[in-house]
This record gives C-alpha cells, sequence and structure tokens, in this order.
C-alpha cells in the first residue's frame, strides 16, 4: 500500500492537472465559439460558388480551362493532409492520418510504390507522422493554425494549382475533418484538382442544401454570361479553389476546438473520478495508521503493567 506521503502528492498532482484541464476546456469553448462563426459565415458563399462553377462546367467546353481537364493517365498524386498544430485534442489528429493511411492502402498505394504519391500538411501533426515514415512532402505549412487567414489557403491551393498546371501532379484530393458539431466530425476525403463533373457533397453540404432546395425556389433558366465564359472562369475558379481550402481550414480548426473541448471535459471528469478513489484511499491508509498506532501504544501499556 502506498504511504500517506505518496497518496497527498498523488492528490495534489491530480489536483493541479484537474485545473489545467478546466482552463483547457474554457479556452477551448472561447476558441470554438469563434471558430463556428466563421465556418458558419463562410459556407453560404463557398456552397453558393461551387454551385456556379459545377453549372459553369456543365454547360460549357472544359477546353477552356485547364483545371476542367481530367487527364487520361493518372501518374503523380498530390493528397493535402490537414491536421492541426497541436495535440490534446482526443482522437482528432489521429483520425486524419487513418483515413490518409487507409487511403494511400487502397486507391494509391501503386502510386506510393513507385515514388509518384506526393503530400502537402497543413498542421504539425500530420507532418510530423508522414515525415518520419519517409513519405515524399513536397508542402509544409506547420504552423499555419497559430494564426490562421486566408494567406494560408492562397498558398495551399496556389502549390495545387501550379503543380497541376506543370505537371508535377495529375491529380489532387484533400483530406479534413468536417465539423458536424461540437462532439463529432466527418472525415472526408474531397477531390480537388481537376474540378470534378458532379459537385461534390459533404454530409454537412448534402444537409444544409437539401434545407435551402426546400425553403428556396430553384433556378430553372440558364445565366447570361458577359463579358464572357473564359473571362468569368479566369476570375472564378482560382477564386473558387482558394475559397475552398479556406472553407477546409475553417472546418478543421472548428473541429479541432469542439474535441479538444471534449477530450479537456472528460479528461476533468475523470480527474474527479480520480480524487475521490485516491481521497478513499488516502483515509483507508491514515486509519490504517492511526489503529496501528492505537495498537502500539495500549500494547506497551499492557506491557508496563505487566512488567
Amino acid at each position: 500500500m502506498a504511504s500517506l506521503r505518496d497518496l497527498r502528492d498523488r492528490i495534489s498532482s491530480v489536483k493541479n492537472t484537474q485545473q489545467l484541464t478546466r482552463a483547457m476546456k474554457m479556452v477551448a469553448a472561447a476558441k470554438l465559439r469563434r471558430a463556428q462563426e466563421n465556418i458558419f459565415a463562410t459556407r453560404p458563399y463557398s456552397y453558393k460558388l461551387s454551385e456556379i462553377i459545377t453549372r459553369l462546367k456543365q454547360r460549357v467546353d472544359t477546353s477552356l480551362h485547364p483545371l476542367f481537364q481530367h487527364r487520361e493517365e493518372v501518374n503523380n498524386v498530390l493528397l493535402i493532409i490537414v491536421t492541426a498544430d497541436r495535440g490534446l485534442a482526443g482522437a482528432f489528429n489521429s483520425n486524419v492520418i487513418k483515413l490518409a493511411e487507409q487511403a494511400i492502402r487502397e486507391r494509391f498505394a501503386e502510386h506510393h510504390k513507385a515514388g509518384k504519391l506526393f503530400l502537402a500538411c497543413v498542421g504539425r501533426k500530420g507532418y510530423e507522422h508522414f515525415a518520419r515514415r519517409g513519405y515524399q512532402i513536397s508542402g509544409d505549412f506547420r504552423g499555419a493554425f497559430d494564426k490562421l487567414d486566408f494567406r494560408t489557403a492562397d498558398e495551399v491551393a496556389s502549390l495545387a494549382e501550379h503543380g497541376f498546371l506543370d505537371g508535377r501532379w495529375d491529380e489532387v484530393f484533400v483530406l479534413y475533418n468536417e465539423f458536424k458539431n461540437t462532439i463529432s466530425q466527418n472525415r472526408i476525403v474531397e477531390p480537388f484538382i481537376p474540378i470534378p463533373s458532379e459537385r461534390f457533397l459533404t454530409p454537412v453540404m448534402e444537409s444544409e442544401l437539401q434545407h435551402q432546395n426546400d425553403s428556396q425556389p430553384t433556378m430553372s433558366n440558364d445565366p447570361i454570361y458577359e463579358p464572357g465564359v473564359g473571362e468569368i472562369l479566369n476570375i472564378l475558379v482560382p477564386q473558387f479553389l482558394n475559397y475552398k481550402i479556406w472553407r477546409i481550414l475553417l472546418e478543421s480548426n472548428a473541429s479541432e476546438q469542439g474535441a479538444r473541448m471534449v477530450a479537456m471535459d472528460n479528461a476533468t471528469t475523470n480527474a474527479e473520478d480520480l480524487l475521490k478513489d485516491l481521497k478513499l484511499s488516502y483515509n483507508r491508509a491514515r486509519q490504517a495508521a492511526i489503529t496501528k498506532e492505537l495498537i502500539e501504544i495500549t500494547s506497551g501499556a499492557d506491557a508496563m503493567e505487566a512488567g
């Protein structure tokens, strides 16, 4: 059995840890509130831009823009993997890493074996995991979430776009956590470049678009494009790609804060349960020590009387 001093030290240590996890939960809750505001403000514009691009692609010659053109032979692939810069967020980072490893095994095993698979890691956790395992890292965006701004999205999108146009890779995918609610996220593998013919919908997008379709009438007439489709595409396509990455970064950030808040809440609850067990053990040990001392005193008194 542990000594009273050891139990007191453990109780003090658990109390300090509990204070820390409670404080981290409060900080994560404040960050989550701001992250939710950002993602809810960004989603409608990003979704509408995606809708416009899809309508354009279905109605124009795909040769008008190189980012619409699917290549007959896919030699090189780029995966943009979005994780966090910090841990203590439950299974948030490991879920994305497992998703990436599963995708590599099931869809890109031949590319990886042939040295034609490239990774762009947004967030320190993903970079450290894949760099240690010898993957080809073509994009390093560690620290992106320390001060998240639109320039990061522009840099990530530019890396993917220029690499595709230069022939460094023939397909680009983004892997990330989509914010569903505070306690859960959707793991997403989303095609990025070339822009798919059919609009890619995540579970949250499907739910929100269904709600919009029920409440708003749909447009049946084809729009008239001025000054011309080619000029519009040259402006909208880069903006669409940048905003898609920006939405993904905001989705991941909100998911991270939600996961961290839940993890710290669970840690605080577990610390409270551990404190109860430690205090019970401490009281039992203290009672046993007092009983032992009483027995020793009584035995000594009896011995003196007998002598």
